[in-house]
């Protein structure tokens, strides 16, 4: 990326900016919004690149300022070697060649969880089913998140359906999303995506993605959590509509 203009540099360092602050105030979103607005800009290979290190700062500052880490971990290990497993399949598909199919399954995948959260009611896993479902739904998230650089489909509605306190289930959630992101560095790193080049702009996003974090906490209680949340996902709707019918049309 050594021939970037500064227009593209500028506009990525405030796409973390801006989703650092979305994970601010919901606590989540940061890869969502990184690879939905970098992933019409730039292929969703470069954009997955990019996002690796401060997806990894953030989510490991949200994974480590939980209560308890042993028990939400030995709680869902089986889900978490699953997500690393899947996502080793998934990565061949977006370090491959074939760009505009990984354009269209990652606005697919923002549609899907867009869609989700705007229309569907909470959902409840009974505790017998958890060992069943927890690896399977580990494997399908890796695959997705190996494939669109997306970390939360279907593991975020997942998540929230099992019978979590609060503070577990943002610890929860930060689990997953640091083993997915490593997951994707490890897989994207064997099949040659990163460069010096990258990986030196993906270290300069985290602080712009560490202000916005900062600037999103303060906004969480001066706005309304609940309009805030419709207004984003309907962006990702719009966005990820745009991407996923851009091949068609």
């Amino acid at each position: 990326m050594s021939d970037m203009s500064l227009t593209a540099f500028v506009l990525i360092l405030a796409t973390f900016f801006a989703a650092g602050t979305v994970k601010g105030v919901t606590g989540m979103g940061l890869p969502t919004v990184a690879m939905g607005v970098l992933g019409a800009l730039i292929s969703p290979l470069a954009a997955a690149s990019l996002l690796i290190v401060p997806s990894f700062v953030t989510n490991l500052w949200q994974l480590l300022a939980g209560p308890a880490l042993g028990p939400v971990l030995h709680r869902l290990w089986p889900m978490m070697v699953a997500i690393c497993a899947g996502t080793a399949l998934g990565a061949a598909l977006l370090a491959g060649s074939d760009t505009e199919a990984a354009s269209t399954l990652l606005g697919a995948a923002l549609v899907i969880y867009a869609g989700y959260g705007l229309l569907a009611r909470p959902l409840s896993v009974p505790s017998r089913l958890e060992p069943m479902l927890s690896p399977l739904i580990g494997g399908l998230t890796g695959m997705v998140s190996g494939a669109t650089g997306v970390f939360v489909i279907p593991a975020v509605p997942y998540l929230q359906a099992l019978d979590l306190s609060r503070n577990d289930l943002v610890q929860a959630l930060g689990l997953s999303f640091t083993v997915s992101t490593v997951a994707l560095a490890l897989a994207l790193g064997a099949h040659g995506a990163f460069s010096a080049g990258t990986m030196g702009l993906s270290l300069l996003a985290v602080g712009p993605a560490l202000i916005g974090m900062w600037v999103g906490q303060k906004l969480r209680n001066r706005i309304s959590l609940a309009t805030f949340r419709r207004m984003f996902l309907w962006f990702l709707l719009l966005l990820g509509a745009e991407m996923a019918l851009r091949a068609v049309l």
